[in-house]
Parts: structure tokens; C-alpha cells; sequence
């Protein structure tokens, strides 16, 4: 069983990000649809405001979003898990 999950762990760690490394034959739906779209109606595609593949800038806001997630599931947990147990009728024995 071991030997499995260590040929697993090897897989995804080595041969996953090689084979995504190689360059792509599709095309995002940014680039097929969107863009195409654009050109027909007369506007030509721009930047986007807030560059999201630039550094580390998506990584941060995915990790601001689970900050504030993680932070309001924390506030409500009592509420959502625990007093609904005292909602529910005693057991009789």
C-alpha cells in the first residue's frame, strides 16, 4: 500500500508539471470566444485592469480569501453547529 501512494506522490510531484510545461494546443475561452467576439463588434482586446499574472498577486488574494472565509465561518461556527444541537428534542431513554 505504501509503495502505491509513493508511486502516486511521484507521479503528481514529477511528471504532472512536465507534461503541463509543454506548450498547449487549446486555446482558453478568453482567446476563442471572448476575443473573437470583441474583434466582430469593433473592439480590439486590452490588458486587464488588475494583472493577476504578474508575481504573486493571485496567490494573495486567494489566500485574503480564505482568510476572511475562514474568519466568518469562525465567528458563525457556534451558531451553525452547536445551537443547533440544543435545538433538537431530548432523547428519551
Amino acid at each position: 500500500m505504501k509503495r502505491i501512494v509513493l508511486i502516486l506522490l511521484a507521479l503528481i510531484l514529477f511528471v504532472v508539471p512536465a507534461a503541463s510545461a509543454e506548450e498547449s494546443k487549446w486555446q482558453g475561452v478568453d482567446e476563442t470566444v471572448v476575443e473573437r467576439f470583441a474583434r466582430d463588434l469593433g473592439r480590439e482586446p486590452r490588458d486587464p485592469f488588475i494583472d493577476t499574472d504578474q508575481g504573486d498577486l493571485l496567490l494573495f488574494l486567494f489566500a485574503l480569501a480564505g482568510a476572511i472565509g475562514g474568519f466568518v465561518m469562525g465567528y458563525y461556527w457556534h451558531k451553525v453547529f452547536v445551537a443547533q444541537k440544543d435545538l433538537e428534542p431530548q432523547k428519551k431513554k
